[in-house]
């Protein structure tokens, strides 16, 4: 199998080619440098850290993908280094020159002109000088706790301070609440668009904080911590609180990579080296700012629309045109299926609000994982609660780095009234779920929305997902018993449509990869299409390596990372992976089996790795009308294996090889397409 962490850089390598795609607007460019930057980071505090600890534990054996831990180590370092130099190739000989001459300039510190020096360090004296701290280093102070990912500098000197002590180090950290990025007056920069780094402007000035003494060097660094948050948590006591403890040492976690300005003496590096106990495979030495990710600032600085993509207005689906009341909607049609972000996300926000305010809505009951600040969702939950319905809210209290919005939330939901449970100890809940249940005349009806995105109007605007709007009987009766396990204690519950994590949903898609291999075997036309945002675990691999050896064609869109290796002569020849790549984060996750003709598709909050398989609540759900599973396998599989603008093709050694159309074939982007299908431009 191709290793997962390798995968996961390659993923963020494709990231990066679109950075230099110059069919994409300028600043949607300088976007992807910076997603890829953000990307790799989370991949160093995560899975990078996870390898580090494996190494230090003495982890032995070989795993699939034929390498043991130090081994693996070895080559993702030596991977991130290839990318990180890539990374500022991409910036500095690429994209800075390319908004140079669109007109967007960061002044360097060796270009500027007399009035922009004298204006950068009024700027430093007022803005900066006050909130800076220089921490001179001795035995009476100690090197300090450096926050992880944030800026600092080491400053050497020379000379006596007032108390006569010689010290030849001191360092500076720049409080995060700091622009990484300033812009310069029009008056003063003789632009609409000139920058000036904030690094610069503390390397220009940094003697004026130690006065007296003689600056011989300053050199921006950044430590990246492990910052996988592990909670031990006993019965008795109450997560959120665990949490809440937790949070702040996760800044402060183990050292896994320091990045240092590539001018930094290597005597310099070695000493900060030795500080967070690193080696120089560790280190990082880079030519412009350490953290490349604060450069997205730009993006909303410069109000360009032509270096931007086009606004739209997502559609809204034909059986919601012009409806006032959705649950008629939703009775009317059983099923309403929305394609975000070509179809809006108003919709289910227009659910929940016209439930909060339906006197004949009962209660309310809604899985949340990540929901974004100042919600419309949650701002509805709030207002049922203090209407008088019954809400329920199963909050994700460790989805990652969302922990503390996520307590914030459950306290602000709390106050209101409503009931919060934080799901099931040991296992974290990742489906989208929302239940309504509305008194219908002698009756008590359900109506829900099951999704393959989180409840985040944000995300909604830039992550492909399906929602789906429904009444079935079954399928509500299914959600209902989820909330019951959820929020209660229950056992031996039997669901009729769904399938669930962590135990029906692995052995279902295994039975039916099975199936198809049969149906191949015994002479028929056999299908296994899947596209998911990562494809790792070992027990559906060798499951879709069976079936391809049986004959069973197998198309899979992989956005992350895929273990799965394709093409391989005896192993895997029936199988074909593609990733696409583009303005929006293909982010669905849709499964569909031929099944002799009989054809069944999902779609569900899970990937195909063993967190989601094994260790999380998820749901998938059937689409049992074939327009909607003939619609949904055109969308996601037909127009993603036409698509020979924003995808690539995984090979069996494990490269991806972008797709460019042939000589005289047209241009096809399946993103392009939906757009144009489903949203209006604005």
């Amino acid at each position: 199998m191709i290793n997962r962490e390798l995968s996961l850089l390659n993923f963020n390598r494709r990231v990066l080619e679109l950075a230099v795609d110059e069919s994409i607007p300028l600043l949607e460019r300088l976007r992807y440098l910076c997603i890829s930057s953000s990307n790799l980071d989370e991949a160093f505090e995560v899975r990078v850290a996870s390898l580090v600890q494996q190494v230090h534990l003495g982890v032995g054996g070989v795993g699939e993908c034929g390498m043991t831990p130090p081994e693996q180590l070895e080559r993702v370092l030596a991977e991130a280094h290839l990318l990180v130099a890539d990374q500022y190739r991409v910036l500095n000989e690429v994209l800075i020159p390319a908004m140079r001459d669109a007109g967007i300039h960061f002044a360097r510190r060796t270009h500027w002109s007399k009035r922009q020096a004298d204006w950068v360090r009024d700027y430093f004296l007022q803005e900066l000088a006050p909130v800076l701290t220089p921490l001179g280093l001795d035995p009476a102070h100690p090197f300090p706790r450096v926050l992880n990912k944030s800026l600092n500098f080491v400053v050497t000197l020379e000379g006596l301070d007032d108390f006569g002590r010689e010290t030849n180090m001191a360092v500076v950290q720049a409080p995060r609440s700091l622009p990484r990025i300033v812009p310069m007056p029009e008056s003063i920069g003789g632009g609409a668009h000139d920058f000036v780094f904030l690094s610069s402007m503390i390397h220009a000035h940094v003697d004026e904080l130690f006065p007296g003494m003689k600056v011989t060097g300053c050199f921006q660094f950044r430590v990246t911590r492990n910052s996988d948050l592990l909670v031990d948590v006993d019965l008795d006591e109450d997560l959120l609180q665990v949490l809440q403890g937790g949070l702040f040492e996760r800044n402060y976690g183990g050292a896994v990579r320091l990045e240092v300005a590539d001018n930094c003496p290597d005597d310099v590096a070695d000493y900060l080296l030795e500080k967070f106990n690193l080696t120089r495979r560790e280190m990082f030495k880079v030519h412009g700012p350490v953290n490349l990710s604060r450069l997205t600032a730009v993006f909303d600085l410069v109000n360009r629309a032509e270096f931007k993509f086009a606004p739209f207005t997502p559609g809204i689906p034909r059986e919601l045109h012009g409806v006032e009341d959705i649950f008629a909607a939703i009775s009317k049609h059983r099923r309403i299926l929305m394609h975000h972000p070509y179809q809006s996300f108003t919709p289910v926000v227009d659910f929940i609000r016209q439930a909060a305010n339906d006197p004949k809505v009962v209660a309310i009951k809604q899985t949340l994982y990540r929901t974004g600040k100042n919600s419309a969702i949650v701002d509805a939950l709030e207002m049922a609660a203090r209407n008088g319905k019954e809400v329920t809210a199963v909050i994700e209290l460790r989805a990652r780095f969302d922990e503390a919005a996520n307590i914030e939330l459950a306290t602000r939901l709390q106050k209101a009234g409503a009931y919060v449970a934080y799901g099931i100890v040991g296992f974290k809940t990742h489906a989208k779920m929302l239940m309504v249940v509305r008194r219908e005349g002698d009756e008590l009806k359900r109506f829900v929305h099951l999704g393959s995105g989180n409840y985040h109007a944000g995300t909604a605007r830039v992550y492909t997902d399906y929602g789906l709007l429904t009444d079935d009987r079954m399928i509500c009766e299914d959600v209902h018993k989820l909330f019951v396990q959820l929020t209660g204690l229950s056992r031996g519950i039997r669901l009729k449509k769904l399938l669930q994590s962590p135990f029906t949903l692995r052995e279902g898609m295994i039975e039916r990869i099975q199936r198809e291999a049969e149906h191949a075997r015994a002479g028929k036309p056999a299908l296994i299409r899947a596209k998911m945002n990562s494809l790792i675990d070992e027990s559906i691999i060798h499951a879709l390596y069976a079936a391809s050896q049986a004959g069973v064609k197998v198309e899979l869109v992989i956005r992350g990372i895929c273990s799965l290796r394709p093409g391989v002569v005896g192993l895997s020849e029936n199988i074909k992976v593609r990733s696409l790549m583009g303005r929006f984060l293909e982010h669905a996750r849709v499964f569909n089996f031929m099944n002799d003709g009989q054809n069944e598709l999902f779609i569900s909050s899970a990937d195909w790795m063993p967190r989601n398989l094994y260790s999380r609540v998820e749901t998938c759900v059937p689409i049992e009308e074939k327009a909607l599973r003939t619609r949904i396998n055109e969308e996601v599989f037909d127009l993603a294996f036409a698509d020979n603008v924003g995808s690539w093709e995984l090979q069996s050694s494990g490269e991806y090889v972008r797709v460019r159309p042939a000589e005289g074939e047209a241009l096809s982007s399946a993103q392009a397409i939906l757009l144009g299908r489903m949203a209006q431009a604005e």
